[in-house]
């Protein structure tokens, strides 16, 4: 029996299996039969916000796209400009308020065409900006249409690439994984399945298109299971071993990896899926010069209740009726300069806390990338890993269709 076949035979016994009514429909091909005419697209509505809506509202509308870009416009659909994760970013870290109106953090001069619109000129600014999606306005500036970059380049020779990176991407699988017990107590939680295939499968397809293809796995807990497994999968890609003969924590295997180079590598954990651009990770990380940065997604929390806030010596100063409380959340995925691991300790438990505790201690700078909520597929304990099956089952299906 593979071990593929196991893992799935194992994760039934538990009763975690999504809704199949819940899971979302495959994708349909829309190609043209001409590839002379765009065909344009007539439902800009879930790509418009209005001027007024919060910022944080917008965030929510961006993440649903599969473009990440919104158009914001006036109560009279005419655009203001166009918002995209970088724009909510850069707003974030100079600490803008989620609550505040969209209007104050969006590009005010997005890359728009007219109604008669050159078919070659969209192509090539497309092309040189790489745009996924350029909106049409009529003249008095209204969004009539939108141009998606698989719809102007219809023949597919065309396809929109990520931007090529050449580092190294280390996924700390070494874990016991105790949180998802009993599974792990037969496999490794890098294992653990999602439709046909497994976690860490979808966690490297998020790296592939920026061509990114070796990978270091640190193992230590049934490390003979997951070495089993990629044998026996015979990737395109390559896969290393950072061996463990003691758990090290999460960041003791990186020592391993030690380069007096100013070379980046980027840090995963093996229970997270993150959805973002890494190549604009990387830029962040090097753009800013930090020793370590790592990816923060945004949380939201409701108080179900009224919160009482109290004065100095124990008055109550006010009630706050059922608040919200935005934070910023760790992750799991870090970019390191590889120059900076000899500060980490050989052959000790050491995890990457402790690291950049010390990295600050001697004066380095640690960066934080912001993220959206839905960004960020946790399955780490049965809980979270309920609820994230329907996402990452979509794109399981969708590397298994490409």
């Amino acid at each position: 029996m593979s071990i593929r076949r196991l893992a799935k035979e194992k994760l039934s016994q538990f009763a975690v299996a999504p809704d199949p009514e819940t899971l979302p429909a495959p994708e349909k091909a829309n190609l043209p039969e001409s590839p002379e005419t765009i065909p344009l697209n007539d439902d800009v509505a879930p790509f418009l916000v209005l001027q007024t809506e919060t910022i944080r509202r917008a965030m929510e509308r961006l993440e649903k796209t599969e473009e990440k870009i919104v158009f914001v416009v006036d109560e009279g659909s005419r655009l203001i400009g166009s918002l995209t994760d970088g724009d909510i970013r850069r707003w974030i870290l100079s600490d803008g308020d989620l609550k505040a109106q969209v209007f104050r953090v969006c590009n005010r001069k997005p890359y728009v065409v007219g109604e008669g619109f050159g078919t070659e000129q969209v192509r090539t600014e497309m092309l040189n900006g790489n745009l996924g999606c350029v909106p049409v306005v009529n003249p008095s500036g209204k969004v009539v249409r939108l141009l998606f970059w698989k719809e102007v380049f219809q023949s597919g020779a065309e396809i929109k690439q990520k931007r090529r990176l050449d580092l190294p991407v280390v996924i700390m699988a070494g874990g016991q994984g105790t949180r998802l017990a009993p599974f792990t107590s037969v496999l490794p939680k890098p294992l653990i399945p999602v439709g046909d295939r497994t976690i860490i499968e979808i966690i490297i397809d998020q790296f592939l298109p920026y061509g990114l293809d070796h990978f270091h796995l640190s193992v230590n807990y049934k490390s003979k299971i997951l070495k089993s497994f990629f044998e026996e999968l015979s990737p395109s890609y390559s896969v290393a071993y950072l061996e463990e003969k003691e758990p090290r924590g999460t960041a003791g295997g990186l020592r391993a990896l030690y380069s007096p180079t100013l070379e980046p590598l980027i840090v995963t954990n093996c229970d997270v899926v993150i959805q973002a651009d890494y190549a604009e990770l990387v830029s962040f990380h090097t753009d800013n010069n930090y020793d370590v940065t790592l990816v923060a997604s945004l949380k939201e929390y409701h108080i179900p209740y009224g919160v009482c806030e109290l004065e100095k010596g124990g008055g109550l100063a006010r009630i706050a009726e059922k608040p919200q409380y935005s934070f910023l959340v760790n992750t799991g995925m870090y970019v390191v300069r590889r120059d900076r691991l000899d500060l980490i300790p050989e052959q000790t438990r050491y995890d990457m806390t402790d690291f950049i505790e010390q990295i600050k201690k001697t004066g380095g700078r640690i960066g934080v990338f912001p993220i959206g909520e839905n960004a960020w597929v946790d399955t780490g304990e049965w809980a979270e890993y309920r609820k994230a099956l329907d996402s990452l089952e979509g794109l399981s299906k969708r590397a298994t269709a490409e």
